[in-house]
């Protein structure tokens, strides 16, 4: 082997050991950014979950395995809470059914009627025993709306609920689209008992 040769063989060893030290130190220096950027993130996630959570009284901060601890604990109560929610729905209901099905003898479907009076809306709602909750459900109805409820009343007469509600709208095209999708909103909640 000659001394060229040689010498060639060594600049070319020598030039791979530097390209290799220039990968190693951008593959370490890339590992430190994503390593960075990863407790980064972590830390605003481990911020947002913090800030979630109602914190205990205690006034020494977290540790990280703490707050997911909370969390946890969190998580499972409000699980526990809509279980709880559930129940007691699904029991009403129930009383709602059976109070319906010993009423349908007397059961009345609702009437609705609107005047529009420029800006004000006039509902008036006669109910059964059975579709009462309907009064609640048309003042629900109109503040989506965008309706401004000035007044709302009822009486009872017998087995029927007379009820009245006075609102504004801001617009009267705004009136006339309102009371169809009320007239609507009621007749299909009847459709359904």
């Amino acid at each position: 082997m000659s001394i060229f040769s040689t010498l060639g063989n060594l600049a070319i060893a020598s030039c791979w050991n530097v390209m290799e030290n220039n990968q190693n130190s951008a593959t370490k220096t890339d590992r430190k950014l994503i390593e960075r950027n990863r407790r980064s993130k972590m830390k605003a996630l481990s911020c947002m979950l913090n800030s979630i959570v109602p914190q205990q009284s205690s006034r020494e901060p977290f540790s990280l395995s703490d707050q997911l601890q909370e969390a946890t604990n969190y998580i499972k109560t409000l699980e526990m809470k809509l279980e709880k929610m559930k129940d007691k729905k699904n029991r009403l209901l129930e009383i709602q059914r059976e109070n319906m099905s010993m009423n349908k003898g007397g059961s009345k479907p609702p009437q609705i009627e609107i005047q529009q009076m420029g800006l004000a809306l006039v509902i008036g709602l006669i109910t059964g025993l059975d579709f009462q909750f309907m009064f609640k459900e048309c003042i629900r109805f109109l503040l989506e709306e965008g309706a401004y409820i000035v007044s709302a009343n009822y009486i009872v007469s017998g087995d029927s609920f007379f009820h009245t509600i006075h609102c504004q709208v801001e617009e009267s095209s705004n009136g006339a689209r309102i009371s169809e999708r009320l007239k609507m909103f009621v007749y299909d909640s009847c459709a359904f008992y």
